[in-house]
């Protein structure tokens, strides 16, 4: 009976096992909202000049013309007439205005701007961004900003000595902009949506395509190239896009990336992706440091009141220094060059390595980042590292 027992619960063990390995592995799988945007709906950028005033005597000098003569302006249309040669202030500071205009924003929301000095002031810390007037590139004016300026950091100084904090000319005005103006968008009453990928690729534009007919148990997807997937809206939605668009958007699918490595010089930062495949291939890898060292050596002549045993015969006085007689301040250098080779072992990495062999291989000869980036590139060169190289 035990033993029955036993069995039983073998088999039972057995067929979860292949069930849990008929279940499709979505651990890589990601969104199609997350890989894809529809077509038609993106962000619009804007843009407009304006004046911040209210600096601390940070802002424009008196030589830029522009910021003054906006203000001259500004107050004749407001009814206050000032001549252009009696203006002569410090605190305000001729700026550009950038802003992101979401799609579906309507009048009324809200948006941030991103607010940069063009002339020569010092900060626009503390300032406040007037009326400015934000276009499209119709022409159109789209949103309105105004605010007070944050930069995130400070600047200050005082003699010769300044401390500063990020950048003190660029800073934000968060919800800064009204929406005045909405960006026409048909969305209803549509026969079909066209989903454009972030990065073509025709692998993962068949995947996205089988997982939208898998859905909707019809072809309703059709890929027009590596970017482009056309999905046609069955009748019973066209009323309800909504509903339609969030199902189609959450479907995962598994995104096929492209073998990479991607290099950062200024930082020293190197990025390996998965799919990175080599040859086998041997490396070694030793740095040659060369070390140049100056020294200065300075002959003094002896003043007129020493007694000198000999004529033209160096004195030797305490601290080292030599004493030339009746002659000039001789300054000699000397040059110390050292150089130093490290020896590594030739470390062999095997045909079909993954990024993980490839690592621990390469930790085990002691490269830096920097190393890497020479090693991979003479790998490239050799033919033996399958995957391309992008330096930023």
């Amino acid at each position: 009976m035990k033993r029955l027992e036993k069995h039983r619960i073998f088999l039972m063990g057995l067929m979860v096992m292949v069930a849990l390995s008929l279940i499709p592995c979505r651990a890589w799988a990601v969104r199609i909202k997350d890989i894809a945007d529809v077509q038609g709906m993106r962000d619009n950028q804007l843009m407009g000049y304006g004046i911040v005033a209210g600096l601390n005597g940070t802002g424009d000098k008196d030589q830029t013309e522009f910021p003054v003569r906006s203000i001259v302006n500004m107050l004749t249309r407001m009814g206050v007439r000032v001549r252009r040669k009696d203006v002569k202030v410090k605190n305000i500071a001729a700026v550009i205005v950038t802003a992101t205009l979401p799609p579906f924003a309507k009048p009324g929301s809200q948006i941030d701007v991103v607010v940069s000095s063009i002339g020569d002031a010092k900060s626009i810390q503390g300032g406040t961004l007037l009326q400015t007037p934000l276009w499209a590139a119709d022409g159109k004016v789209y949103a309105v900003a105004q605010g007070p300026v944050s930069i995130g950091g400070f600047s200050t100084s005082k003699g010769g000595g300044k401390s500063q904090k990020n950048f003190p000319t660029v800073g934000r005005v968060p919800e800064g902009a009204i929406v005045e103006r909405p960006v026409p968008i048909s969305f209803q009453n549509r026969s079909y949506v066209v989903f454009n990928l972030y990065t073509p690729d025709f692998t993962t534009a068949t995947r996205v395509t089988k997982a939208i007919n898998s859905f909707m148990g019809e072809r309703a997807a059709h890929p027009l190239d590596a970017d482009t997937i056309r999905v046609s809206i069955p009748k019973a939605f066209r009323s309800n896009l909504v509903q339609f668009m969030s199902k189609l958007e959450n479907l995962e699918v598994t995104p096929a990336n492209e073998a990479r490595v991607v290099f950062n010089e200024r930082t020293g930062t190197v990025v390996i992706g998965k799919d990175v495949r080599i040859s086998t291939v041997a490396v070694a890898h030793g740095n040659l440091t060369v070390t140049i060292k100056e020294h200065t050596y300075v002959s003094q002549p002896a003043p007129f009141a020493s007694k000198i045993k000999k004529e033209g015969t160096p004195t030797q006085v305490p601290g080292g220094i030599t004493m030339a007689p009746g002659g000039q301040t001789v300054v000699t250098k000397e040059h110390q060059i050292a150089v130093h080779e490290e020896k590594k072992k030739l470390v062999l990495l095997k045909s079909g390595a993954t990024i993980g062999e490839l690592v621990d291989s390469l930790n085990k000869i002691g490269v830096s980042p920097r190393d890497l980036m020479s090693i991979l590139q003479a790998i490239r060169a050799a033919g033996a590292l399958h995957a391309k190289l992008e330096i930023m």
